[in-house]
């Protein structure tokens, strides 16, 4: 049985050969990549990528980066595609191999296919002496000098160069498509990024009537609407224009300092000209203000500063913007 500190050394011993495989790949890029990238950025088609083994898992999670930020992508295993499948291959399509050995018996059926109907083949190889990158029309170098594997055999080292070189075209990609992180929340709206770059502060208002009361209201009026409406707070309006904001934060403070509430009015606890945000601004934009001015509440206001609602922190907080 290995003791821990074998154990340790061996997953240190690991990471670092991996790490020195990535690192390795940056000799790899030079004016051959560049035209990958300009090809694949200027193509009408689609990108089918395809390997066979642990190559076809790398694969597939190329796809999903490529597809994510905004390169149209296919996987093809190439297995399936010398078995009918090639038929995912349309006019125009780039094709990415990808094999460590560039010599599997798939492979070899498959690289002269997709030559022969016409479309670019690019090698994702580990072995420039291989079959694979004899036809490859373009080759993305991915030689590792060992792998992780204590037996130098299983895929370690050479998947993670294989991946790491994916990530490397695919941000290329990004930059030469001025791909943005609202093109990025387009393609995740249910997560986190999406809500931040899409949910704005009108989409939070309550559905039912925003709390408001007349400025002749009385402050018990004002506290049963405050809980009525459960947003902490009330707008106070006058000839229907926003004058105020009463918040229980402000009662509590009035409370608190023995004020009789018989002989005060809403303009005596109120606070003036209230921080609002428009309904068509981000809600991390509300947050932020939020944030930076210690409230917990937003009036939510329209392009004529007219009064829509309030939006509480914990509404942002629900939508798990944050």
């Amino acid at each position: 049985m290995e003791t821990s500190s074998k154990i340790q050394s061996l997953a240190i011993k690991t990471l670092q050969l991996e790490a020195e495989s990535v690192l390795q790949l940056s000799t790899f890029i030079d004016d051959e990549f560049e035209k990958i990238v300009e090809l694949i950025h200027a193509s009408k088609g689609r990108l089918v990528v395809t390997g066979i083994g642990k190559s076809a898992n790398i694969a597939q999670k190329m796809v999903a980066t490529f597809n994510s930020t905004g390169t149209p992508s296919m996987f093809m295993h190439a297995a399936d595609a010398i078995h009918g499948d090639l038929g995912i291959v349309q006019g125009g399509d780039i094709v990415i191999c990808i094999s460590k050995s560039g010599n599997s018996p798939e492979i070899k059926v498959l690289a002269p296919l997709v030559k022969n109907m016409g479309n670019v083949l690019i090698g994702m190889v580990g072995n420039l002496g291989s079959d694979l990158a004899a036809k490859a029309d373009y080759i993305l170098n991915t030689t590792v000098r060992k792998e992780a594997c204590p037996n130098n055999l299983a895929p370690t080292s050479s998947t993670t160069a294989q991946l790491a070189m994916g990530d490397a075209l695919a941000v290329c990609l990004m930059e030469k498509q001025g791909f943005s992180d609202r093109d990025f929340a387009k393609y995740h709206p249910g997560g986190a990024l999406g809500k931040r770059l899409f949910v704005k502060m009108s989409d939070l208002l309550p559905t039912e009537t925003a709390p408001a009361v007349q400025v002749s209201a009385s402050i018990q009026e004002a506290i049963v609407e405050i809980s009525a409406k459960r947003q902490g707070a009330t707008a106070v309006m006058e000839n229907g224009k926003l004058l105020g904001i009463v918040t229980d934060g402000d009662l509590r403070r009035m409370l608190h300092d023995g004020k009789n509430m018989a002989d005060l009015g809403l303009t005596d606890i109120m606070s003036r000209s209230p921080k609002t945000i428009r309904g068509e601004e981000l809600a991390v934009l509300g947050f932020e203000m939020m944030e930076k001015n210690s409230i917990t509440q937003l009036i939510v206001v329209d392009q004529d500063g007219s009064y829509l609602g309030i939006v509480h922190l914990h509404d942002i907080l629900r939508e798990g913007i944050y």
